[in-house]
């Protein structure tokens, strides 16, 4: 038996982790994830029963668009502005401003991304005879695209912010089983996640006023915000072209029937990775804070999390690669058997993932590295457009599946590489070690003039 001090010594590390803010979000985190990944466990299955593979397959192209027009409007703030607000966290007057100008530069933003997409929708097959769904995946683009996640990140306030998602996401998740009963249905699953996400991010937005107040933005407040955003705009940009564009991409050249299969294997591999976003999405405003005034004291944090994330990483890549004709059986039905080879291929990816997250974007970018980081993700993102274009139209399903990953083996080799030479995460006590003017990465082919390493 434990002794009594032994006991009194655990209790006090369980309190300590209790009120600890990396602890505290990341369980608000999981909550939410929780159910961002049980509620796909109920209506997946019933979504691909109802609405048949063709079926499915035109909610996941349209689903994709809106995640494009989505990016465009949050245009990197998630990154940009946590990390600013998480900085003005003790100056609300300069948290109010950071504030005005995001929410005034999405404004602008949301009608540009709403004018693109109607414009290129005409001319989209899939698209065609389609204004039902097209209309709702863009009002869920504008509202997810506003969500006022960077506020409450930077403040390390998370736990108000998943109790408002995982509210709305259940309500959602009701009006799919009342609501959707055939493939001429598919506009409802749209609508219901545009309701679910206009309700959180009004939600969110009027405690983030309440919160610090509200200033309205002017062009200076617009333009710090757009200057401040860019960077990450271009990172997650290049990103999206191997990863929430790739079903639009495959819609591009394939029938809705062989998206519905790629769509499958790609959710319940994101919703398998998932699992791992708490803890890198609570790090980050953490890694954040401690690199603005010591690198070392980061790394002291960042080094166990790299071990968690990679070993999780591992973890889940065996379990899809082997259970991956359950999985399909069992979420999608026997007529997604053509999904299982994608699966399997695409199991890999969580591993491959954990090494990016944790090795490159978690301590690059509270660095500041904005510029390595955006050379990479550009290059692996201009790697999977063109690999798409040449395998998906020939292999179909499959073909998207090896761009993707190898674009991702390319964007992880890079990552690894940079913080290897050019940072002291690995050199305990060390300064970092400054490469030559001429280094990069030998993985690298392609240069963005501007960005620096």
């Amino acid at each position: 038996m434990m002794s009594g001090d032994r006991v009194k010594k655990l209790l006090r590390r369980a309190e300590k982790l209790r009120r600890d803010p990396v602890a505290k979000n990341s369980a608000a985190l999981y909550g939410v994830q929780f159910c961002r990944k049980l509620f796909p466990l109920f209506t997946v299955p019933y979504l691909t029963r109802m609405l048949n593979p063709a079926g499915w397959g035109t909610v996941a192209f349209v689903l994709s668009m809106a995640e494009i027009v989505a990016l465009i409007i949050e245009f990197g703030f998630n990154l940009s502005a946590t990390r600013e607000i998480s900085r003005q966290r003790h100056h609300p007057a300069n948290c109010r401003d950071v504030m005005g100008g995001v929410l005034g530069a999405q404004a602008l933003l949301a009608l540009a991304g709403i004018g693109l997409a109607a414009a290129v929708a005409p001319h989209i097959p899939l698209l065609r005879n389609q204004p039902k769904m097209v209309v709702a995946g863009l009002i869920y683009a504008v509202a997810q695209g506003c969500t006022p996640l960077w506020f409450f990140q930077g403040l390390e306030r998370l736990r108000l912010a998943a109790s408002l998602e995982i509210g709305a996401k259940f309500a959602a998740l009701c009006g799919v089983f009342l609501l959707v009963r055939s493939p001429q249905d598919g506009w409802k699953v749209l609508a219901l996640q545009a309701m679910a996400a206009g309700v959180s991010t009004t939600a969110g937005i009027s405690l983030a006023i309440r919160s610090f107040g509200f200033r309205f933005p002017d062009s200076k407040l617009v333009k710090d915000a757009l200057q401040r955003g860019w960077p990450m705009f271009v990172f997650r940009s290049a990103e999206s072209l191997y990863g929430i564009g790739n079903v639009f991409l495959l819609g591009l050249f394939a029938p809705a029937a062989v998206v519905g299969y790629f769509a499958t294997a790609e959710k319940i591999t994101k919703a398998m990775f998932g699992l791992l976003n708490p803890i890198r999405e609570s790090l980050y405003p953490r890694l954040s804070y401690l690199a603005a005034s010591s690198e070392q004291a980061a790394a002291r944090l960042a080094r166990p999390a790299i071990a968690v994330m990679v070993s999780a990483g591992f973890f889940l890549t065996t379990i899809l690669f082997v259970m991956a004709p359950w999985f399909i059986k069992l979420l999608a039905g026997p007529d997604f058997a053509p999904a299982i080879p994608v699966l399997r291929l695409y199991s890999i990816l969580p591993l491959v993932l954990s090494i990016t997250y944790s090795v490159g974007l978690q301590w690059l970018l509270p660095l500041g590295r904005d510029g390595a980081v955006n050379r990479i993700i550009l290059g692996g993102g201009l790697l999977n457009l063109v690999l798409s274009c040449l395998f998906a139209p020939r292999l179909g399903a499959m073909g998207m599946a090896t761009s993707v990953l190898l674009s991702e083996l390319y964007v992880c080799a890079n990552m690894v590489w940079v913080v290897w030479r050019s940072t002291s995460l690995w050199r305990m006590g060390v300064p970092p070690v400054q490469p030559a003017a001429d280094a990069r990465p030998p993985f690298l082919s392609t240069n963005v003039e501007g960005f620096e390493p």
